[in-house]
């Protein structure tokens, strides 16, 4: 059984509901719809129609999906009270993304319009290539309305990524949410996720985390654009300026880790051999975050969010099966997540 809608969330999160909708195509068929093999595009509804035809009489596999959901998904497979805000259609792909969604045990406050849900189409050929097109819907529709300010202002965090600021409606929905947890004493937590929405909205971002932003997120890439710094440890110290704790993420490399204190960590990433990236920041945000709400410190939250990241590359897909969850809730418990020395 999945959470009651009125239970307390301790980690309220917003974002882009998208199902993933996972399929077998042959070569052939990927030509036929002209789609390049391997790569990931963003799509429109014509399109997506045209490509979920193709596959209409197979075996579909369904799971939820997005940035900001699969980073709930986590944190409530790891014991964490989490929250989802966000907008899916009247279809059975929305009916679908709810049921699964509470079946993971996170709370839903997602709300329902006239329109396609948003799905990630992922087509599966015989060398276990993945060929995405994502389609966003009727996501891009969320708005002020569909804030659940209650949750927010009793939550310990609010969470939301940079995939958010491209509807003015889905921006002004964010600025609400932020406000009532800045009145309630949640801590806003922000996840750039994207160098592209960094191009598009540097400025707008760096307003946001001078005024805002008490936990910051980036990659390397990200936090070059913000502040132009190519050294992830510059980086980190500099972006830690603007709130109280930023991260700056480096791939095989580890994190930088730094506070609005003068602290600084230089965090080894978990040795793993890399399968699939799809879902590392999203799950390097949910070890963070957990281990944040479990009170470790800066330097344990990146190894235990590294931790989790590399768990989830060795694997195909963004989310963990059950007995991959008490896997790694076991190895936590015993303190496998630090570093070998």
């Amino acid at each position: 059984m999945g959470k009651k809608v009125h239970e307390k969330a301790e980690v309220y999160g917003i974002g882009n509901p998208l199902i993933d909708v996972i399929a077998q195509a042959t070569d052939e068929e990927l030509e036929k719809l002209k789609l390049t093999k391997g790569t990931m595009e963003l799509i429109d509804t014509e399109r997506g129609n045209e490509i979920l035809a193709l596959v209409a009489d197979r075996e579909k596999k369904y799971s939820c999906g997005g940035s900001a959901p699969n980073t709930m998904i986590t944190l409530a497979a790891l014991g964490i009270q989490t929250a989802l805000s966000g907008m899916v259609g009247l279809d059975e792909l929305g009916d679908i993304y709810q049921r699964r969604l509470v079946e993971q045990e996170v709370i839903s406050d997602i709300g329902y319009c006239e329109g396609d849900t948003g799905s990630c189409i992922v087509l599966v050929t015989s060398d276990y290539e993945r060929t995405m097109s994502t389609r966003l819907g009727v996501c891009r529709k969320y708005g002020p309305a569909n804030v659940n300010h209650e949750k927010i202002a009793a939550a310990k965090f609010l969470y939301f990524t940079g995939y958010m600021w491209d509807t003015d409606n889905q921006k002004e929905a964010l600025s609400n949410a932020i406000e009532t947890a800045r009145k309630s004493g949640t801590k806003v937590v922000f996840d750039v996720a994207d160098p592209f929405a960094v191009e598009r909205h540097r400025s707008e971002f760096l307003d946001l985390i001078r005024k805002h932003v008490d936990v910051l997120l980036a990659n390397r890439e990200e936090s070059r654009l913000l502040f132009g710094f190519d050294d992830p440890e510059i980086a980190a110290k500099e972006l830690a300026k603007e709130c109280e704790i930023a991260a700056v993420k480096n791939c095989a490399d580890g994190s930088c880790i730094a506070s609005g204190k003068g602290e600084f960590n230089n965090v080894e990433a978990y040795p793993v051999d890399a399968v699939d990236s799809t879902g590392a920041g999203d799950n390097y945000a949910a070890g963070f975050i957990y281990a944040l709400l479990k009170g470790y410190s800066l330097a344990d939250s990146g190894s235990v969010a590294s931790y989790i990241a590399a768990q989830i590359v060795r694997q195909t897909g963004a989310q963990f099966n059950e007995q991959r969850v008490r896997e790694i809730r076991k190895a936590i418990q015993e303190g496998h997540w630090q570093p070998v020395k």
